[in-house]
């Protein structure tokens, strides 16, 4: 990945703990990293191919001008959030503010932090079988898209199938679809979750029927688990209502752990029917 950097972009702005801080101001410089790909810009010799650096460092003036926050944790989430949203070549973005005349009573050369935020690509599984779960289904769907931290990239078609886990219940509408998002997997399973309690789902019973179903895939190729989520889904590989509308969005993406294609997994499964 390519990258356009800015260094030291000096600042006098307003952000602290102590009221001393928000009233005289500091100088704060901030670095940023910009990862995006040049090529295109760069062979045809083309701004509108590529990023307006001097856009962005307006940007992240007016930022740090905007408001007073106490931390500098809070700068910097602000700035990567606003160059992801506002500049769509730019898929990941490193930025630093460093508060070298910060009120510390040691001798230091500068004080700062840095953070890492991105684009993430991410397939979300959705399905109902109570009440009207076109309904529920497509309400879903229109949520997630509407999320200031979200881009819909592909939905699939609606399929009607079994149910999972033996428990005897209507049939299910399901589906995939894939995003990209700026949400952490927790908190994305977070907002899940709301949307699913929004429906009306219970978790009564395992397996059992619900309103809404929504379950985080796969994201990136990450592999990972808390104390509520697992990545990739855990039991993804077993399931027809899963693995059908990924093999029409992405049938030869890989699962990260197995390395076996979706369609490679679709039909191993199909085979031991």
């Amino acid at each position: 990945m390519d990258e356009i950097r800015i260094e030291d972009l000096q600042v006098k702005a307003y952000h602290g703990v102590y009221e001393d801080e928000k009233e005289k101001g500091q100088n704060f410089y901030v670095n940023a990293v910009l990862y995006t790909d040049t090529r295109d810009a760069g062979l045809a010799d083309d701004l509108s191919k590529s990023t307006d650096y001097a856009r962005v460092c307006s940007l992240i003036r007016s930022i740090m001008l905007r408001e007073s926050y106490d931390l500098i944790e809070t700068v910097a989430e602000h700035i990567a959030e606003e160059i992801l949203l506002g500049f769509p070549y730019i898929s990941a973005v490193d930025v630093e503010v460093r508060k070298p005349e910060a009120p510390v009573p040691v001798e230091f050369k500068s004080i700062s932090v840095k953070i890492h935020r991105a684009w993430h690509d991410v397939y979300i599984s959705y399905g109902s079988n109570i009440g009207d779960s076109a309904t529920y289904v497509d309400d879903a769907v229109a949520s997630i898209a509407e999320h200031p931290y979200v881009t819909m990239i592909q939905d699939s078609e609606r399929i009607i199938t079994a149910p999972y886990g033996g428990i005897e219940q209507d049939d299910f509408l399901n589906g995939v679809c894939r995003i990209r998002t700026l949400m952490a997997p927790d908190e994305l399973l977070n907002y899940l979750h709301n949307l699913e309690e929004g429906a009306g789902r219970t978790r009564d019973i395992r397996w059992g029927p619900r309103t809404l179903d929504l379950d985080i895939l796969l994201y990136d190729d990450l592999v990972y688990e808390s104390e509520t989520l697992i990545i990739p889904h855990v039991d993804m590989e077993n399931r027809e209502f899963v693995l059908r509308p990924m093999c029409e969005l992405a049938p030869y993406l890989r699962h990260p752990v197995s390395k076996k294609t979706m369609k490679q997994l679709f039909d191993a499964l199909a085979s031991n029917k």
